[in-house]
This record gives structure tokens, C-alpha cells and sequence, in this order.
């Protein structure tokens, strides 16, 4: 069972973190890979918990001396990536670990790990619900919203290159879906 992993990756709003917070209810083995990110906190976001908050210089350092599984530069000085240390952590405890990563980094993690990663794409029913979910959320600018919602649309095209596609629709549904898949994954 170790040296496993499972990625849930998803556009913005298509419910990924809460799904990912389901399975790790379920699962004591499993444990979050927190990835690190030059964005600020947003709300009550603490380092070392939601993410490990780095600046774009200190992230840049880092991706010269290879500290990285994968790393993306998301937007202008915005970058999002795993760090080897954090695998090696988790790893170190007989653990699965559990990955929450934008489109690109699941893909990117699945080159990396291979047959020993389930990756999962999350998506919301259509692109006019993501965009009812994140204005919903009341945490982003509608500047903001709306780039979300392009890169959105853009991401969508990646999701054959995922092990399994589950459309967010109905959130019960969604969590059975993810039970099932993940199950079976850990059972191999």
C-alpha cells in the first residue's frame, strides 16, 4: 500500500477540495501533500496547513536546487508545486498520499509517479456552474472570477489525460464515485 498516491485535480469550483476532504475522512492511511505556493493566504490560510507560503524569490531558489516533484508557474510570480521533502514526509510514515493540485500539476504527477498514482479529474456539470460557484464562494474579485473561469475552460481540455473523469453534479453522488475509485485503487 505505500508509495502510493492519488491526485484530485480540477478547474477552480468544481468542488475538489471537499471531495479530497471526504475521502481523507474515510481513509487514516492517507495524508494530505501540502504544496507550496507564492500567492498570499487568503482568509484563515495557515503556512505548513493549507499550503507552505513562500515568495516567488524563495520558490524560485527552490526550483534551482530541484526541490521540486513538479512546479507551475500559474500566473505572473504565482507559482504552485510539491516538494520532494513533503513526498519523502509522507512516504517516511507508511502513508498514501493524497494530492489536491491544479489540471497541470496532475498531470505532471502522474508522468512522475506512473502506475503508482491514481489521478483523478474533478469537474463541475458545465462552466456556467463553475462560475456560480465561485461567485458563490465570496472570496475572489470578479477580475479574478473571470480568469479563473477562462482557465477554467482551457483546463477542461486536459481531462483524457486523467485515470478517471467524475462530473460533480450531486455532491453525495460525487463522494460515492470517489469512494469507489479510490477503493479499488488502494485494494491493487
Amino acid at each position: 500500500m505505500s508509495n502510493k498516491v492519488v491526485i484530485f485535480s480540477a478547474p477552480s469550483g468544481s468542488g475538489k477540495s471537499t471531495v479530497v476532504n471526504h475521502i481523507l475522512g474515510l481513509h487514516p492511511e492517507m495524508e494530505f501533500s501540502v504544496s507550496a505556493t507564492s500567492r498570499a493566504p487568503r482568509g484563515s490560510e495557515k503556512d505548513g496547513v493549507e499550503y507552505y507560503f513562500l515568495s516567488a524569490e524563495e520558490f524560485r531558489s527552490k526550483i534551482e536546487a530541484d526541490a521540486f516533484v513538479e512546479y507551475e508557474q500559474v500566473y505572473t510570480d504565482r507559482y504552485y508545486g510539491t516538494l520532494k521533502s513533503e513526498v519523502e514526509r509522507i512516504w517516511a510514515k507508511g502513508h498514501v498520499i493524497i494530492f489536491d493540485v491544479d489540471v497541470k500539476g496532475g498531470v505532471n504527477l502522474k508522468k512522475y509517479f506512473g502506475d503508482a498514482a491514481l489521478s483523478v479529474f474533478i469537474k463541475a456539470p458545465s462552466v456556467e456552474a463553475l462560475r456560480q460557484r465561485l461567485i458563490g464562494r465570496g472570496t475572489d474579485s470578479p477580475e479574478a472570477i473571470a480568469e479563473r473561469v477562462a482557465k477554467a475552460t482551457e483546463e477542461l481540455t486536459y481531462e483524457d489525460k486523467f485515470d478517471y473523469v467524475l462530473v460533480n453534479d450531486d455532491l453525495e453522488a460525487a463522494f460515492a464515485d470517489a469512494e469507489k475509485v479510490v477503493d479499488e485503487f488502494l485494494s491493487k
